[in-house]
């Protein structure tokens, strides 16, 4: 190898990222997901009923809301994530996704407390959307306010498993879809105009897009409003699909017809061109249930910036994706974190961070690698 090559190889390898995990806080027993407010705290989900705040220094002891009463628990069921308005600042308004004693996904809107920034009002919520789960598994429960506006809503097809009820193909059904709707307008809610089937008889018009069998874990890029959608696989593959900010909705992303790339029901033929596939695949050698993560947005790790991070449930594994040749999608191994990763979340700054189911751990992910200083030309 000449110099100039061993010089190329050395600043390659000087950029590559040394992700390392920084303990943020613990104490968060099932926790499931990561969010912020439009301020300096983190909101933190628990599964059991739970929302907590950690405000940059601690974990506050008392909780910023508790629905126990109000959710079943348990398995795929409980608490399921939070997502404050755009206008929150303002208006004091967030809004909760949950599984009730019935096992039904509820979507409730609440009030922060006019006394205390650090607490909601307890007795303001007020259901906007309930969906029935005819099983208690994919119950999706991602919760996530788009660049335009509107509240996305998660859905899972249902439940049991090859999704017996063909739920999330039919148009007529919210199960196994990605929803879209406006909380500021109608009431409850109002359908955009904008979205896909709206006015069409064959179709709910709440739907976004279709075909998805329990997106755990999606979120939209900062920086560009693109949409990465983490699809939990049923035996085989786990997939992550995505949107464009360009995108005017309407996609179906295959499920139960294909698992990621693959036929799955019908076996063959399943693909007659309809179908967005997804951009990342991986078989369950690697894992077996995909956790959405984001695109770095921070400043404290700049090697990290425009990856899309993500990793597995089971087998702990966080992965990186970035654009490569022709607009592929090039993912990297950053980290085996050994611990169960439920979810994902970023702060008001776009820092990422990454939930550890069984411990309650909240961690901060970060690039420990100090940066090279700048250097001179060559020959110089």
């Amino acid at each position: 190898m000449n110099v100039l090559a061993l010089v190329l190889a050395a600043v390659i390898a000087q950029a590559e990222p040394q992700v390392t995990l920084e303990r943020v806080t613990g104490g968060l027993d099932e926790l499931v997901s990561i969010t912020h407010a439009g301020d300096n705290r983190l909101f933190i989900t628990q599964q059991s009923g739970f929302v907590r705040i950690y405000d940059g220094t601690q974990l506050l002891p008392d909780p910023f809301l508790d629905v126990r009463g109000l959710i079943s628990s348990g398995g795929e069921q409980g608490l399921l994530s939070i997502a404050f308005h755009p206008h929150y600042a303002e208006n004091g308004l967030f809004f909760v996704n949950y599984t009730n004693p019935q096992g039904h996904t509820m979507v409730a809107r609440y009030s922060v407390s006019p006394q205390d920034p650090n607490r909601a009002n307890p007795n303001s919520g007020v259901p906007i959307l309930t969906i029935n789960q005819p099983f208690s598994n994919h119950n999706g429960g991602q919760l996530q306010f788009g660049p335009d506006g509107y509240l996305y809503i998660g859905m899972g097809d249902g439940g049991s498993g090859g999704d017996p009820g063909n739920r999330a193909q039919n148009l007529n059904d919210l199960l196994g879809k990605m929803l879209r709707i406006d909380v500021d307008s109608g009431s409850p809610y109002a359908i955009p105009p904008s979205n896909p089937y709206v006015g069409q008889t064959v179709a709910r018009g709440e739907i976004w897009a279709s075909g998805l069998r329990n997106p755990w874990r999606f979120s939209f890029d900062r920086a560009s409003g693109d949409l990465w959608i983490a699809d939990v696989g049923q035996g085989t593959w786990e997939e992550i699909n995505f949107q464009p900010a360009s995108s005017v909705g309407g996609d179906n992303y295959g499920w139960r017809r294909m698992e990621g790339t693959h036929c799955f029901n019908p076996s063959t033929n399943c693909n007659t061109g309809n179908l967005v596939l997804p951009v990342i695949e991986y078989d369950h050698n690697f894992g077996c249930s995909v956790t959405g993560g984001y695109v770095y947005r921070g400043t404290r790790s700049p090697r990290l910036i425009g990856m899309y991070i993500y990793g597995d449930f089971c087998s702990g594994r966080i992965w990186g994706a970035t654009p490569g040749v022709n607009g592929a999608i090039v993912t990297r191994d950053l980290l085996d974190a050994s611990f169960n990763i439920s979810t994902f979340g970023e702060d008001l700054t776009g820092e990422v961070y990454v939930g550890d189911y069984s411990s309650g751990t909240l961690y901060r992910i970060v690039d420990s690698r100090p940066l090279s200083p700048r250097r001179r030309a060559v020959g110089k």
